[in-house]
């Protein structure tokens, strides 16, 4: 019960590391006049501007548009087809929701699956707990795994603790495959659309499911 809850928890609050593949919005044209200004088509009504001090990394990988800038007041600031994951000022109260809750829900985890969290931020706060011995993470871009080790330090530093294994594939296709057992899965996964939406449906949930049922046995 309690790694289902794990499961049905850290899905509730995860927010951003897979995108969608078919979307051609780039992250610098929604920088004007030294300023970078998010307008997320899932949440109408409301923007997020954030004040660029200098452009870091622009470019575009097979699955995203990734961008990295460094901002006047919130330091290094990841952004994936133009919605922002990542500002070093505040991503400690993401990655610390999003990893410890589950954790301390579950009585004794060993083995722990991260789905998504490219950047590393959870790998590093699930590398704080003893208990763990081994963290399996799943990232669909190795970009936004390369752009973090070099620009967000802080966060990627989670990929240097020998208990990390980490897998460039797709989530999704990771649990049908690897169907071990696993004492809390965590999905750090972007909003609803694209490639990320089959990690909001039935046949994700049946795969994750399955996994526990078998742990439990």
């Amino acid at each position: 019960f309690l790694s289902l809850f794990s499961l049905s928890l850290s899905l509730s609050l995860s927010l951003n590391s897979f995108s969608n593949p078919f979307s051609s919005k780039s992250g610098m044209d929604l920088v004007k006049d030294g300023w970078f200004h998010e307008r997320g088509e899932l949440w109408k009504g409301q923007a997020m501007s954030l004040e660029v001090k200098n452009i870091l990394a622009h470019y575009r990988s097979d699955y995203q548009d990734i961008l990295v800038f460094e901002s006047t007041n919130h330091g290094n600031v990841l952004v994936l087809d133009g919605v922002i994951q990542v500002t070093e000022r505040d991503e400690f109260s993401y990655q610390e929701m999003i990893a410890h809750i589950p954790l301390y829900a579950h009585p004794n985890p060993k083995k722990v699956l991260v789905i998504g969290g490219g950047d590393g931020g959870v790998l590093r706060e699930i590398a704080k707990h003893e208990s763990v011995e081994e963290i399996v993470i799943c990232e669909i871009d190795k970009g936004v795994i390369d752009v973090s080790k070099k620009y967000l330090p802080t966060l990627a530093k989670g990929y240097d603790d020998p208990r990390v294994t980490v897998h460039v594939m797709d989530g999704a296709k990771f649990m049908e495959e690897n169907q071990d057992s696993f004492d809390v899965i965590i999905t750090d996964s972007s909003d609803p659309i694209g490639p990320a939406s089959v990690l909001f449906e039935t046949p994700f949930y049946n795969v994750s499911a399955c996994v526990f049922v078998c742990f439990l046995r």
